[in-house]
Formats: structure tokens, sequence, C-alpha cells
């Protein structure tokens, strides 16, 4: 036994196994139990997003005496986030990972990454001036993910309560969650990709605030593509006045949710009737039936299409609006087909959210926490760019980041560093281990 072995004690209370003892050391060397994050390395090296939102921020420090770029610290940051570690105080112990220092183009012998404090300083640094430039920078990240200029883009925008618990700016008591919090507005597109998050106190935004942001959201896409099509799709939320008049002025269709009304109610009075009717000979099966009609609330400028679809069964009558600018298309094809599509953003919202612990908004600072919302859209978007270089009919393509990171990211590895090279000694009982060179040759062709 070496002098090493013997430095080292052995963990005692190991109950033996099939008439022998068991002994364990920590004593394996230079490893990792996320193996799988030089997956994500290379996914970060193509996508940019940290050197992106790095270059918005002004760093107020004497660059002789930088030595952990903003680049480097968000990109550490995200890589965290996308491992699974939520918390910034879990970067005093994986700054020494030998990992994580390989995903920072560093040798594990290198000097250790940043710390906490340092991450702390770099999430308190951006004004509102550098958190606009990184709104935007995102936008443009976005439009140059697709090889080629799409047709025709659909946004699904909603918000999701943040519960807090201390004193941060903006925070506000919401009496439907019954909690103080805040409630982000999130903006995914069709295919999932994600464009935006908005932190806002936790209450309804108006139809005036919805606009001025909208505004600002749809210059940015416009100043990338000037001739793209975009349909707006949302629930009740966001069908105002000031919404609808803007999407006219702004050539944007649009799918939106409308809230029941006795108005409303009285085009479908008989409908509803009916299909009770039908509902009530069809053993216990729903019947669904639509009705399309124009009609316009006190507050509109002009009457709109209208779509009801009303569902009758054994739980009642359950009755549902939509507003659309769409024509040519049938009612029942407009809300199935593309209104009930929108359903998809609740999985994005928990992926973000639920998967990446998007809702780690304690800081103080509502500058801060925005900034927070913005490392979370990039480690949202490492996962999903890892996920879309899956094969196409694969379960890997419909999987959650939870089962990504699982199965790819939290893989135990042991680092032998060699006079020309780095060499990574993976288990060989790992399962699925052709999809790893199956992503990563094909990241180069999706991410360039």
């Amino acid at each position: 036994m070496s002098a090493t072995d013997d430095a080292t004690p052995i963990l005692p209370g190991l109950s033996p196994a099939c008439g022998r003892a068991i002994e364990a050391r920590f004593d394996g060397g230079l490893m990792s139990s996320d193996g799988g994050l030089l997956m994500l390395r290379e996914v970060e090296r193509r996508l940019g997003i940290a050197r992106r939102l790095a270059a918005c921020i002004d760093d107020p420090r004497a660059p002789v005496r930088i030595r952990h770029g903003l680049d480097e610290v968000i990109r550490f940051r995200m890589l965290m986030i996308a491992a699974g570690y939520e918390d910034g105080n879990d970067a005093d112990s994986l700054r020494t990972d030998p990992l994580f220092k390989l995903a920072m183009e560093r040798l594990p012998e290198d000097a250790a990454l940043c710390s906490q404090s340092t991450v702390s300083r770099a999430e308190n640094l951006p004004d509102r001036h550098a958190l606009l430039r990184m709104g935007q920078a995102m936008v443009e990240h976005y439009c140059q993910s697709f090889r080629q200029v799409p047709r025709r883009i659909v946004l699904d925008i909603d918000d999701t309560f943040d519960a807090v618990h201390g004193g941060q700016q903006l925070r506000l008591f919401n009496a439907h969650y019954d909690e103080y919090g805040f409630q982000p507005i999130v903006v995914f597109d069709g295919e999932g990709r994600m464009v935006a998050a908005l932190l806002r106190p936790a209450c309804r935004p108006s139809g005036r605030q919805i606009v001025f942001w909208l505004h600002r959201l749809i210059a940015a896409l416009r100043a990338n593509w000037p001739r793209v099509e975009i349909l707006l799709r949302a629930d009740s939320h966001y069908c105002t006045p000031e919404v609808l008049r803007f999407c006219r002025a702004e050539r944007l269709d649009y799918v939106l949710g409308v809230a029941p009304t006795t108005t409303l109610r009285k085009h479908v009075a008989a409908l509803e009737a009916g299909t009770t009717a039908r509902a009530a000979t069809a053993d216990g099966e729903k019947r669904r039936r639509f009705k399309e009609f124009y009609d316009s609330a006190a507050s509109w400028d002009r009457v709109e299409r209208i779509i009801a679809r009303v569902e009758a069964g054994p739980q009642g009558v359950d009755t549902r609006f939509i507003v659309t600018s769409l024509e040519g298309v049938r009612g029942r094809t407009v809300y199935q087909d593309v209104y009930c599509a929108r359903g998809q953003a609740e999985n994005h919202i928990k992926a973000w959210k639920t998967h990446l612990a998007a809702d780690r908004t304690s800081c103080c600072r509502a500058a801060a926490n925005q900034m927070r919302l913005f490392l979370h859209l990039g480690a949202y978007w490492l996962m999903w760019s890892l996920r879309a270089a899956m094969p196409r009919r694969s379960l890997w393509r419909a999987a959650q980041f939870d089962t990504l990171r699982l199965r790819l990211i939290k893989l135990a590895a042991r680092v032998e560093v060699l006079k020309r090279k780095v060499r990574l000694h993976l288990p060989s009982s790992t399962p699925n281990q052709t999809i790893f060179a199956y992503a990563l040759d094909r990241l180069p062709r999706m991410l360039t």
C-alpha cells in the first residue's frame, strides 16, 4: 500500500458484501461527477452567449488586475445552472473541479475558477441600460440561431409566478397565490426557442405596459428580419384594447384568449344547450362543438372575429372564447391546431423554471434579479441546443432537461493530464454511449 493510501482514512461503518469486507477511500485522484459537461462546453463555444452578454456590460475593473473576465464568469454560471447547480454559492466548491476547469478552457492544474463573491459582483454589475442591451442581444441571438430567415414565426407570451421570501425590489403580494413574489413575462417561439424574459411585480400587467414591452421586442425582431410574418399567441391576460390596436398597427397576426362575458355567452346559449343534450346520450363521452361570430367589447375599437369552443360532458359545460385576425381558416382549426398549441409553452416554462431553477431570484436589487433571468435564459439555450442535436425521431429529442442532465451530464469521469493531451476515463457501463458521439458530431453542423 502506498504512502498516499495510508494517509487517506477508510470510511467507517460499511457492511461486508458476500462475505468480503468493503474499503472505501477518497483517493481516486482527479475525478468529477459532471463528465458530460464537455458537451455543453461545445454548445456554448458555438453559441457564444456568454461573450454576447458580457459585451453588453461596462466592466469598471482595472484591466491589468482582472483574473476572471465577465465572459468567463457568465459562462461558468450558465454551465453551473445547466449542470444542476442552481445556487451561486456552489461556485466555491466547483471552482477546483477538473471538468469545470476544462469546460472553461483551463487545465486541471491551473488556477481555480471564480468564487461565489465574484459571481455575485457580476450579477449586481449591470445597470438598466446594460440590461436593455442584453435583452436586445438575446433577441439577436435568437434570430441568428436560424440557418435561413423564416417566413413566419409564432411567439408564445405568458407569465409565471415566482415566490420570494425577502425584501427584494419589485416584490408584490399576489392574492391568487397568497404570497409575495414576481411575475416574469417570458416569450418562446413555436419550436421552443426562448426569446426573452422580463422581471416584473406579481400583478397582472396593464395593456399599456404590455404594449410598451412588446414594442421593444417586435422592433428588435424586425431589425433583424424586416419582412418576417409574426403570429402572437397568448391567453386572455393579454387580450386588451391596447394590444389589439398594437397588433393591427404593426401588422401582427394574433390568436388571443378572451375572458367570457354575458354578451359573448348570449351567442352560444343555444349551442351550449344542444351540446349538453348530445353529451347526455353519449354514454359519458364529451362532445365538442364550435361557433364563429363577430362582436366587440365596449372598449374595443372595432368588431373582431371570435371563435367559441363549447365542450359538454359528465362534469358539465365548458366554454372558451378566442379572438383572432386569421382569415380563411376554419374556426375549429384555428382553435385546435393553432391556439391549443400554446399549451406547449407551459412545458417550456417548466423546463426553464423547474429544471433550471429560474425562480432563484433572491437578490435584493431588481437589476441583479433581471441579470439572473438572463443567465438562466442562457442556460436554457445550452440545454435546448443539446436536445436539438439529438436524433430527430428518438426519445432524446423529446426528453426533459432534467432527464438530459441525469443521462448525459451527470457522468463520473477520471481526468488524466498527459504531456500532450488530457484524457478522460468515462465509465464503461455508461448506457447509450453512441448518443455522445452522435451529438458531438452533429453540433458543429447545427450551431455554425
